[in-house]
């Protein structure tokens, strides 16, 4: 078997998941493994209509950031909802103009200003382009923000190797990354990240599982959909969930935001799942 099937490849091995299914993590805390992603979601009506659909639909998943421009839109959605706050998990980020210990602090009010939740589930920093210095700082103060109770679980996207282990060999952070959030997809396996946060207890968060819609058409993927009578994205993001990662599809659509949760009557069979981990060719869209 290859490193790629040895590290992702589980096939079957959570055929009882469904859209209410979650995952605990590290810090004990509980996420749906499947999420709707507003990312370049046009702020107002798009991103509100886009969020009251797929909380309609089931989801009970967010994810969100202060650069997308529409964590107000988030927030007017689930309040008019009717679902219980505590039903519901809310991602947001810290873009990197906002990182340094007070600024991070002033980003997370004002997120929760423009959401109106309450607390945040996950707060992430969104990258570690703002230097050691202050990606330290940084996550210091995500550690302040969930020791207060304003934030739930804390975190990291686009984050490298040694990006974490900055900050686990850290004397003064005592509380560990509970999710890395990384675009990963077949054509972006992403190994070494992926391995070293599950030797490390840090959940991976797959952002971009469609590919941005770059690779639907590719040839090996339309003939597994094709074989499971079954959508090139809804292959893609049960290859996702069978990988363990926490999956966030992004669509403003309402026909796909509920295709895109309709993927829990199948299970990818093991030779498949190896086709698809063998089309990694590092084919990154977040560029």
């Amino acid at each position: 078997m290859s490193q790629s099937s040895d590290i992702m490849s589980k096939s079957n091995s959570i055929d009882d998941l469904s859209l209410n299914t979650t995952v605990t993590l590290n810090d004990g805390h509980k996420i749906p493994w499947l999420g709707l992603g507003v990312y370049q979601a046009e702020p107002g009506v798009t991103t509100e209509k886009a969020v009251s659909w797929a909380l309609k639909a089931g989801y009970r998943h967010i994810d969100t950031a202060a650069l997308y421009g529409n964590e107000e839109d988030v927030g007017k959605a689930i309040a008019l909802s009717g679902i219980p706050r505590s039903e519901i998990f809310v991602t947001t980020k810290i873009w990197n103009s906002d990182q340094g210990y007070s600024t991070t602090l002033r980003a997370a009010e004002a997120s929760l200003s423009r959401l109106q939740t309450g607390y945040i589930d996950l707060l992430l920093l969104h990258s570690p382009l703002p230097g050691k210095k202050n990606r330290r700082e940084s996550y210091l103060a995500l550690q302040e923000l969930a020791a207060n109770g304003k934030v739930k679980s804390i975190g990291v996207s686009n984050y490298g190797v040694h990006h974490l282990t900055e900050i686990l060999d850290d004397p003064e952070i005592n509380i560990k990354p509970a999710v890395n959030q990384i675009e990963v997809h077949p054509w972006l396996l992403r190994n070494d990240i992926v391995t070293f946060c599950r030797e490390n207890d840090i959940l991976v968060e797959a952002y971009s599982p469609l590919t941005k819609g770059l690779k639907l058409k590719e040839s090996t993927l339309v003939k597994i959909a094709e074989k499971y009578h079954k959508s090139p994205a809804q292959i893609l993001i049960r290859w996702s969930l069978q990988s363990k990662f926490v999956t966030l599809p992004k669509s403003v659509n309402h026909g796909r935001i509920i295709e895109n949760a309709s993927v829990y009557d199948f299970g990818i069979e093991d030779e498949d799942m190896e086709t698809l981990n063998g089309l990694d060719d590092y084919f990154v869209t977040g560029k």
